[in-house]
C-alpha cells in the first residue's frame, strides 16, 4: 500500500516540462522549508538531465540556517539582476510570486507551496500545486520524490526534515498526516547527528541586544497580546527569533516583534493558534500599508518607512493593533504594567 497519494499522471505534467539541457533556476525567500524543497525540486530536475540552481532573494543570517547550508553543503546563490538571463526556465517553491516585491517578474513553469492562496493574486504557472492543508512544502516535495521513485540522500533527507520540524514547529504548529508521513518517511536516511547540530544552532552572540530592547520596550495589548519595537536591525531574521522567543511567555497568546530594516518597517507575528489567525490579522493590521500575511500561527508584514509619513512606528504599530480609538488607553494600560525606562545602550533612539 502506497505510503503517500499515488501522484503518476500529476507529476507527468512537472517532468513533462523538463528536457536534457534546460538551464532552471529555483527561486526562494531562504528559510529552511523553501531550501529544503528547492533542494528536492533540483533533485527531481536533475534526474530529467536539465540543470538547476537555487537563488534567494534574501540575506541568510540566522544561526541554524547558516549551519544547515554549511552541513549539508547546499549550494545557494544570492540573486543578483543579471542571473535570470541565464537561464530559460524558473521555478518557486514554499512561496507565490506575490509574496514579496524582491521576487524577480518572471513567467513561472513551476510553482509549489503551501501557504494560503490569495484570490487577488493567482498563481499564473505550467504547473502549480498549493496546498494550504499542509504544514510545509517539503512534505509535499517529499510525496513528488516518492511517486517519482527518487531515494532522498543522506543530505537531502536530512534538510527536509529539519524544513517539517520548523514549519510545523514540531508539530505543534499546524500540520495534516503527510507530513507526519513525510517525517517518519525521511527519517529513515537522514543524518541525526546532523540534524541535532542544525537544532541546536539558535542564537548570534550580537543579537542578545535586542532582548534587551524587546524587554525595555515591552507593551501589553489587552489581557494575552505583546507588542516589542526594538529599533534598527541588521537583519530581520532577530525579529522571528524574538517572537518565537516571547510566545513562550505564560499567559500570552499572541506577539507582534517588529523593527526597522533599512527602509522598510517589519512586523512578524505569532499566535498559539487557538483563537487568532496570525496570517489574516497581518493582513487586517497591515495590508494596506505593504506586503502581510501568513498562517493561523505566523504572521509577517513588511511596510515602506516612508509610507509612515514621518510618524513613529512603535506608536503606528500600537494605533493599528489596538484600533485607533483605543490608543490612548491602551497606551495608559501599558505605562502602568511597565513603567517608562531610562534612557540606556540597550534602548535605541526612535
Amino acid at each position: 500500500m502506497a505510503i503517500f497519494r499515488v501522484l503518476t499522471e500529476k507529476l507527468a505534467g512537472l517532468t513533462g516540462l523538463m528536457r536534457p539541457q534546460q538551464r532552471w533556476l529555483i527561486v526562494i525567500n531562504a528559510d529552511p522549508d523553501a531550501i529544503g524543497s528547492a533542494m528536492a525540486l533540483r533533485q527531481i530536475i536533475r534526474s530529467r538531465g536539465a540543470q538547476a540552481d537555487i537563488a534567494h532573494i534574501n540575506e541568510i543570517s540566522r544561526p541554524d540556517n547558516l549551519t544547515m547550508i554549511h552541513s549539508l553543503r547546499i549550494p545557494l546563490a544570492r540573486l543578483t539582476p543579471g542571473m535570470t538571463g541565464l537561464y530559460q526556465h524558473f521555478a518557486m517553491v514554499d512561496s507565490q510570486p506575490h509574496h514579496c516585491t524582491e521576487f524577480p517578474a518572471l513567467v513561472y513553469d513551476v510553482v509549489l507551496d503551501h501557504h494560503p492562496l490569495d484570490l487577488r493574486h493567482p498563481v499564473q504557472a505550467k504547473f502549480s500545486e498549493i496546498r494550504p492543508d499542509y504544514g510545509s512544502c517539503s512534505a509535499l516535495l517529499t510525496e513528488y520524490l516518492y511517486n517519482l521513485g527518487i531515494v532522498p540522500g543522506k543530505l537531502l533527507a536530512t534538510a527536509m526534515l529539519y524544513a517539517i520540524k520548523t514549519d510545523t514547529m514540531t508539530f505543534e504548529r499546524h500540520f495534516c498526516d503527510v507530513d507526519v508521513k513525510a517525517f517518519s518517511y525521511l527519517s529513515k536516511y537522514a543524518d541525526k547527528m546532523l540534524l541535532r547540530r542544525i537544532v541546536h544552532s539558535d542564537f548570534h552572540r550580537r543579537w542578545l541586544k535586542f532582548f534587551s530592547r524587546a524587554f525595555a520596550r515591552a507593551r501589553y495589548i489587552g489581557r494575552e497580546g505583546f507588542l516589542a519595537y526594538v529599533g534598527k536591525v541588521d537583519n530581520p531574521d532577530v525579529l522571528v527569533v524574538l517572537a518565537d522567543f516571547f510566545l513562550r511567555v505564560h499567559g500570552l497568546s499572541w506577539d507582534c516583534i517588529a523593527g526597522q530594516y533599512g527602509d522598510k518597517l517589519v512586523a512578524v507575528m505569532r499566535s498559539d493558534g487557538l483563537r487568532r489567525d496570525m496570517g489574516k490579522k497581518a493582513q487586517a493590521w497591515f495590508g494596506d500599508y505593504g506586503s502581510a500575511g501568513g498562517h493561523m500561527m505566523a504572521g509577517r508584514a513588511e511596510m515602506d518607512i516612508a509610507r509612515l509619513d514621518g510618524r513613529d512606528p512603535e506608536q503606528f504599530l500600537l494605533s493599528r493593533l489596538t484600533g485607533r480609538a483605543n490608543q490612548a488607553g491602551a497606551g495608559h494600560r501599558a505605562a502602568r504594567e511597565h513603567p517608562a525606562q531610562p534612557q540606556t545602550e540597550g534602548r535605541p533612539a526612535q
